[in-house]
């Protein structure tokens, strides 16, 4: 039986849509549909774990009136939450979306100063004797530190707890160093280790220096993956168009679940259905969300080459 799923969020949020006939810089809109929804990649990798029928639990930051919408969405949502209380106000992002074409114009708040007996509480909280596996993702806050989600790895591994961190630059190589499952794209890959870099021989190259393994998205060209038992390139069954946003949550939220049912999973297995959950998150108009049909559909014909 696969154990819970804990997915970390340091920089949650409440996404803010407007939608509006026309964006016009300087001018006064009136506004149509509103919707409101806790945020963050870490809550996205929660949602499509639950909805492929995994036990999750969304952990993070929460504080002032914002943070309660938060936690309520969270709650109606369906998602069980252990958020840790901060006395600064939670972060908004806001997104106006044009009616006549569909483009949206983002604005993301830098988040709410995190002190340093709030992140120590933040870990004092974590239910480690309940958790399979711990998967980290998003932007981090002010206040925490900068190798933020390297030291919940350490600390997980004492716990005998594999995290996957989604991340890139220095903080991709800190989580590798601490021997994390690790998930990054090919760009965030190539800005830790150099634009020369292929994915296949960078994967390899996060494995060698710790991680358990890497995992890395090739937008178009599909996806690869490295431990020590090798490396895997799998490709995408058809080029879809759509909402990318929640595609690599998708994959994190497909890896987190292979691991907290088995610490060392066939990865070639995890690809094809990282893959197709990926392509099938780009067919929803909202990160977080995932087409069950399509996923379904897609999953066995992925097709997954050892190198």
């Amino acid at each position: 039986m696969a154990g819970l799923i804990g997915t970390v969020t340091l920089n949650l949020a409440l996404d803010v849509t407007y939608q509006v006939g026309e964006l016009v810089v300087g001018g006064s809109h009136r506004v149509g549909a509103i919707r409101q929804r806790a945020g963050g990649k870490g809550v996205n990798v929660a949602r499509v774990a639950a909805t492929l029928g995994h036990q999750v639990l969304a952990l993070g930051f929460v504080g002032g009136i914002t943070g309660e919408l938060v936690a309520e969405e969270l709650f109606d949502a369906g998602l069980t939450a252990l958020l840790t209380p901060i006395s600064a106000e939670t972060r908004r992002t806001v997104a106006i979306v044009n009616e006549s074409d569909g483009d949206a114009t983002i604005f993301n708040e830098a988040g709410p100063t995190v002190s340093g007996d709030e992140w120590r509480a933040f870990h004092d909280r974590m239910p480690w004797g309940r958790l399979g596996v711990l998967a980290c993702s998003g932007s981090l806050p002010p206040g925490v530190p900068t190798d933020a989600y390297a030291e919940i790895a350490v600390r997980a591994r004492h716990h005998d707890v594999l995290t996957v961190i989604d991340t890139g630059g220095e903080a991709l190589l800190a989580a590798a160093k601490a021997g994390a499952v690790v998930r990054s794209n090919a760009a965030e890959l190539r800005d830790a280790l150099g634009d020369d870099v292929s994915v296949e021989s960078g994967a390899r190259r996060l494995t060698e220096l710790g991680a358990a393994a890497a995992v890395i998205t090739d937008g178009p060209h599909g996806m690869v993956a490295a431990s020590h038992k090798g490396t895997w390139r799998a490709l995408p069954v058809e080029q879809v168009s759509g909402n990318p946003t929640g595609a690599g949550d998708a994959c994190t939220a497909v890896v987190a679940a292979a691991v907290a049912e088995a610490p060392e999973p066939d990865w070639s297995l995890v690809l094809q259905s990282a893959v197709a959950a990926s392509a099938a998150a780009v067919l929803t108009p909202v990160a977080g969300d995932i087409d069950l049909a399509a996923y379904r559909r897609w999953q066995p014909q992925v097709t997954v080459q050892a190198l």
